[in-house]
């Protein structure tokens, strides 16, 4: 997203000291964000909570694409894949 860990962290009120380090430790998996936490990092990010639950690239930029839609658009693509 063009911001480093620390950057990123900062803006979600962590400390500066600790930022980067609580930052990745998240991110390699050692500590588990709450969901507050989360969902302050999806926001920033731009992305939904789901985002960070997708296990590939392509379902996670499917989920992106799919939260831009509106409720009425995604129905109609539901109904044309259950069509197929």
């Amino acid at each position: 997203m063009g911001i480093s860990q620390k950057q990123l962290g900062i803006q979600l009120g962590m400390e500066p000291g600790t930022a980067s380090a609580r930052m990745n430790h998240y991110e390699k998996g050692k500590h588990t964000p709450d969901y507050t936490t989360l969902k302050a990092m999806a926001d920033e990010l731009g992305v939904p909570v789901a985002y960070f639950f997708c296990e590939s690239e392509s379902t996670a930029e499917m989920l992106c694409i799919l939260e831009k839609m509106t409720e009425e658009e995604r129905a109609e693509l539901v109904e044309r894949i259950r069509k197929d």
